[in-house]
């Protein structure tokens, strides 16, 4: 066997003026051929998982693309297209007998509101099957509507029937954080192998149950979301069933497929085989061809019943810091919801810096992205007073700029090494020239040249911070943050701040949507389940 593997991944928040160019991918991750394995063999991510997969199966790897960058607003239409032709060129040279793609789910481009569903779209319109049905590279393969392509998908994916129709199977991540992103590599490698193989024949059904789930009700170790789950790994166990993904979706994008999917994937050779065993002897019951939309659609019923559950209260900055402050259980890790960078927000918003230096603070951590400042202190030197207008700058919705005076303590170029799972699957971490600044008060400014999320201890450590040390440490996320700092937290404290990734949908005017609860009344919703 032959198989490919590739990756086009990105989360666009709609809200956020900020287009994803190819400078955004360069300055991540865009790697050609050998170079994907090169940097992705040994990540915690789903491309390190295809490559495991492969060579276990001892299947020839052939890679082809890999781009990933931090999410920001939609990808731009040029860098779009050069990546996705660059994908089909390759595919009709190689001529694999199968493709692993992991896609994220929720990419939006300039002119296409369902960026992964027109990957699929293009892929499929662009590998016409041969005449006889075989291709010309190795065995033969055939592209065109049979060409296996299994996918990939984060679990905040925004799902349409499109991608699902055009892909083989298609599984998402179980985990938020996602910590299991290359179990789930090595899963997709699986199912594609036993589809060459003939051992199994993928069906696919969805299930958009018409509610917003809350960011702030992702965490999946926790109710309400990690009795879905269980339900669902339950269901994996039942015979004729390969896969059950239960994605929460992203609310940040106003596109029609905004919103919860479901996929199950059931086996149609099992349904072959006990309709078979039907003819042969009186009384064996048939697998039901629509059991999979069947199963796909009581999920989603599960999940628009708790629907209520899915609301998170949080309190606002003044009180969040100064709860911060008083608190005994140290450190005390602030979570600034409204600037997630995670979630495609600017990262250099000033709420809560602001407010930790309004009530005095001390001892406390804020990473900030502001390339122009990490440069003037580059340019200032180790031990160099600087005066500095950090923060608010690329919008008006995370705060004003904030003056300070303080002294630089060190500049690196901004890379380290994770070596653990964490959010993302990323090994090489990448934040561009990177500054600490001590404040009065031991308070201290990280300021990142690249926007960079706070996914791992890296972000702190590789300056010189002992965050298990520290009051009090500001991360700009919702719950991807966890699996880094949850282990050295004494306390922490989720916060209601204004932004492009506010916990409030009402916050922001939809235009694209279906009607979603709660944002429109269950009265109107319910049908859709």
């Amino acid at each position: 066997m032959r198989i490919a593997v590739a990756g086009f991944m990105h989360e666009s928040n709609t809200f956020n003026p900020m287009a994803a160019d190819r400078a955004a991918f360069e300055a991540q991750s865009l790697n050609f051929g050998p170079a994907v394995v090169d940097e992705w063999r040994d990540a915690h991510h789903e491309m390190g998982g295809f490559i495991e997969g492969v060579e276990q199966h001892g299947a020839e790897l052939l890679p082809i693309v890999m781009a990933w960058a931090t999410p920001s607003g939609p990808v731009r239409q040029d860098v779009f297209e050069e990546i996705v032709g660059h994908l089909i060129a390759k595919l009709q040279e190689l001529r694999p007998d199968g493709l692993l793609l992991a896609l994220h789910g929720a990419m939006v481009c300039d002119a296409y509101p369902d960026g992964d569903g027109e990957v699929l779209a293009r892929l499929r319109a662009a590998l016409p099957s041969p005449p006889g049905g075989r291709g010309v590279g190795g065995e033969g393969a055939a592209l065109g509507p049979d060409f296996p392509i299994v996918l990939t998908l984060d679990l905040h994916g925004n799902l349409s029937q499109r991608l699902i129709d055009l892909s083989t199977a298609a599984i998402a991540y179980r985990t938020c954080p996602h910590v299991d992103q290359r179990a789930r590599g090595l899963e997709a490698a699986s199912l594609l192998v036993r589809t060459l193989r003939g051992e199994i024949r993928p069906r696919q059904a969805l299930a958009k149950p018409p509610v917003i789930v809350n960011i702030m009700a992702h965490d999946t170790s926790l109710p309400p979301l990690c009795t879905i789950l269980e339900e669902a790994r339950r269901l994996e166990q039942e015979p004729g069933i390969l896969s059950v993904s239960v994605l929460p979706g992203f609310a940040y994008a106003d596109v029609p497929q905004m919103g919860p999917s479901i996929i199950v994937i059931t086996d149609d050779t099992v349904r072959a085989a006990t309709v078979r065993e039907r003819e042969n002897a009186r009384g064996a019951t048939p697998l039901p061809h629509g059991r999979g939309s069947d199963t796909a659609h009581r999920l989603g019923q599960m999940l628009w019943d708790m629907r209520d559950e899915l609301v998170r209260p949080l309190p606002g900055p003044k009180e969040a810091v100064a709860q911060a402050i008083s608190s005994s259980k140290r450190p005390v890790v602030l979570v600034d919801t409204g600037d997630n960078v995670g979630g495609g927000s600017a990262g250099d918003g000033t709420i809560l810096l602001s407010e930790l230096l309004e009530q005095d603070a001390r001892d406390s951590v804020v990473c900030l992205y502001a390339p122009n400042e990490a440069i003037q202190c580059l340019m200032a030197g180790i031990g160099g007073r600087v005066r500095l207008s950090v923060g608010g700058k690329v919008d008006k919705l995370h705060g004003e700029p904030v003056e300070l005076r303080g002294t630089v303590r060190r500049v690196t170029d901004g890379s380290y090494i994770e070596t653990s799972p964490r959010h993302g699957g990323r090994r090489l971490n990448h934040m561009g020239i990177t500054a600490l600044v001590e404040l009065p008060g031991r308070n201290w400014l990280v300021l990142n040249s690249e926007r960079h999320p706070p996914f791992s201890l890296g972000q702190l450590t590789s300056m010189g911070i002992q965050p298990e040390k520290q009051r009090i440490l500001v991360v700009k996320a919702a719950i991807a943050y966890k699996a880094a700092y949850q282990p050295i937290a004494g306390t922490i404290i989720e916060v209601d701040t204004p932004g492009l990734t506010a916990v409030n949908p009402r916050r922001f005017e939809y235009r694209n949507i279906r009607r979603l609860y709660p944002l429109h009344p269950a009265s109107e919703c319910a049908s859709g389940v």
